[in-house]
């Protein structure tokens, strides 16, 4: 299957498609992208001139794009609350679908997306690139071979102290769901239940704030945002509880008065051993009766994921397991089942924030 080369479609020619999808496809020769579609036409057609291929066409309407019968599978790169529909209908059009993080914006929207791809046979991933880091690798590696016994405490944590996204609709509640919390906590979330592989939720209970929305004096890193148009949460925080009785602490933040600054990470500790994040990655444990850490050292040329490579980065990575597993039909890195999860869970706490009760999972 070497000189299998598929075509790709992409939906969506904004921030994530241009800053992640398309340079991480380009960088791989089994791939041609075909079509572009953007209900703004001049972003597709700018797509199609940096990355499409000789004969590539673009589109206002990703309807259009999806009868396309020679395209293999498309990426879905748009706002949030379209993530769902438009994977639907590209899975119901016979294309396998990449969909960028979140998978919707609600469990209900996402149930759709899973049923349709057990109903079609088609392939389906969520866009977690950040599995595809050297030390979430190196730490799920040591997860499989057993180094940290069960696994029954962790926290997932993507805090930035003033890094509002003042582009795009990402203020918007209306087209993203949420604001942090199913922004960069999901990120942080989707690390922690793989490297527990740990699926299985009981309850959880939460409370998303909007503290620093209408703040003017903002210091952020990318410029002032408008405090009308703030309408998601500027920080939100969870616990959440699993059957087997495991807990996971989940705090996530854009906006926060604090120096804690760490963006999709996570902190494992189990009954053998315990792994952060907080300093590159940690693993701490006992040997002979007496306390150690040890610190893998990434950045060494040659070491897997070496991260100054180009080939080797997240975007890539992440582009070419997925092209590999349509090519060679093998699962990819994320099933849609844990991205599933994540978006329950996501939900969940939101709902324990609106209601101010613990939210249990049918």
């Amino acid at each position: 299957m070497a000189n299998v080369k598929l075509k790709i479609g992409i939906i969506g020619c904004g921030g994530i498609a241009n800053g992640k999808h398309l340079p991480a496809l380009k960088n791989l020769d089994n791939v041609e992208i075909v079509a572009f579609c953007d209900i703004i036409p001049e972003r597709a057609e700018k797509a199609r001139a940096e990355y499409g291929s000789a004969d590539a066409k673009t589109y206002v309407d990703y309807k259009e794009l999806l009868k396309d019968e020679s395209i293999d599978a498309v990426h879905v790169c748009t706002p949030n609350r379209s993530h769902s529909y438009i994977t639907v209908d590209a899975l119901e059009a016979g294309k396998h679908v990449m969909c960028e993080k979140p998978m919707a914006i609600n469990s209900a929207e996402a149930k759709k997306m899973l049923d349709a791809a057990k109903r079609t046979g088609k392939k389906l991933t969520i866009g977690y690139q950040s599995r595809q880091r050297a030390d979430a690798a190196y730490m799920k590696n040591e997860c499989l071979a057993g180094t940290f016994g069960d696994i029954y405490y962790a926290k997932a944590t993507a805090i930035r102290r003033r890094a509002v996204p003042t582009w795009g609709v990402f203020l918007n509640e209306e087209e993203q769901g949420g604001g942090p919390l199913i922004d960069i906590g999901t990120h942080a979330l989707d690390l922690t239940l793989w490297m527990m592989d740990n699926y299985k939720p009981k309850y959880c209970i939460g409370k998303a704030f909007h503290k620093l929305n209408k703040d003017t004096e903002q210091g952020n890193a990318w410029g002032n945002w408008d405090p009308d148009k703030f309408t998601v949460e500027d920080s939100a925080f969870g616990m959440i509880v699993m059957e087997n009785d495991a807990v996971i602490m989940l705090e996530s933040a854009w906006a926060l008065n604090t120096l804690d600054v760490r963006e999709a990470v996570t902190s494992i500790c189990g009954t053998k051993a315990g792994a952060d994040m907080n300093d590159g990655l940690r693993i701490n444990g006992i040997r002979q009766n007496l306390q150690y850490t040890m610190k893998p050292n990434f950045s060494a040329a040659g070491a897997a994921f070496y991260d100054g490579a180009k080939a080797n980065d997240m975007g890539t990575l992440e582009a070419a397991q997925w092209v590999d597993a349509i090519i060679n039909d093998r699962e990819p890195c994320v099933s849609p089942e844990q991205a599933y999860t994540v978006t329950r869970i996501l939900e969940g706490i939101y709902i324990s924030s609106q209601t101010g009760d613990v939210y249990r999972f049918e």
